[in-house]
């Protein structure tokens, strides 16, 4: 392995908020300088397990090799659920809950393999009861790692729960799938690749929660949507998200994260020969 310049990044995503991350950098900080941890997002939806692990995955995929990712969103949290350490083939090594939080990000870093964090293994001051293993076993686990440890040494190998990201479906000029994320503005975010969509389509009909279909203007922008319209664009995600300029799709759709979506388009059609 290339030798490192001083401790490991570490990035600090959770459903937490706040003043519980503090406690998790307040371990970090004993054993990594500052500067070296950086807080994704502490104010994902609570408990949403699938939705964290796509934001994860969007969030931590661009930086570099040898980073040490921590996740905690964890409704299991003191149950049968195991804290778990991951290595990936860049040199980069994840932390959390072995609910599937962890898993697309690993996959996407490279031949992730599983271990069973063991507290004794930690050498980390006594669990404060059994609710916040963010502080107790996860950022201690992460401040090993962080300075060089690997993370088969944390514990035995474990078969990692596993869960991929639903992944729409295209049927001629028809897409399936369904809202992954609902962003702070109210925008619903489908998993439902931009690309798909014909770069000259103009309109399409999008469906919701098994309701009528509506049909609605496709923008590049939410200035050329104009304040209050509904219309759909390609999300920064690289995929189709449903917005309303100025305004709240969630709301005014009455849909959330998890609900499915079809998008139709006008097919392509071929041009005359007098190009008209």
């Amino acid at each position: 392995m290339r030798a490192r310049a001083g401790p490991r990044l570490v990035t600090l995503t959770s459903d937490i908020g706040a003043a519980y991350a503090a406690q998790m950098k307040a371990v970090l900080v004993h054993r990594i300088p500052p500067g070296r941890v950086v807080d994704l997002a502490h104010d994902l939806r609570a408990h949403a397990i699938g939705e964290a692990a796509f934001l994860l995955r969007a969030m931590a995929i661009g930086f570099p090799p040898g980073t040490v990712h921590v996740a905690v969103v964890d409704p299991g949290v003191g149950g049968r659920r195991a804290p778990i350490a991951i290595d990936c083939a860049d040199g980069s090594a994840l932390v959390g809950p072995d609910n599937g939080v962890l898993i697309p990000l690993a996959d996407a870093l490279g031949q992730p393999i599983a271990y069973r964090i063991d507290p004794a293994r930690l050498g980390a001051r006594p669990r404060v009861g059994r609710t916040f293993d963010g502080r107790d076993l996860f950022a201690p686990a992460a401040a090993r790692l962080a300075q060089g440890l690997r993370a088969r040494a944390l514990g035995p190998r474990i078969r990692a729960h596993r869960y991929a990201i639903p992944v729409a479906r295209r049927r001629g000029a028809v897409a399936s799938g369904e809202i992954l994320h609902e962003d702070r503005f109210g925008n619903l975010i489908t998993n439902v690749p931009t690309g798909w969509l014909p770069s000259d389509a103009r309109s399409a009909d999008v469906r919701l929660r098994g309701r009528p279909a509506r049909r609605v203007p496709v923008v590049a922008s939410y200035e050329a949507l104009g304040r209050g319209r509904t219309g759909l664009l390609g999300s920064s995600f690289g995929t189709l998200e449903v917005a309303v300029a100025r305004g709240v799709a969630a709301r005014r759709w009455r849909a959330g994260v998890g609900d499915a979506v079809t998008v139709r388009w006008a097919p392509r059609t071929a041009r005359t020969g007098n190009g008209k």
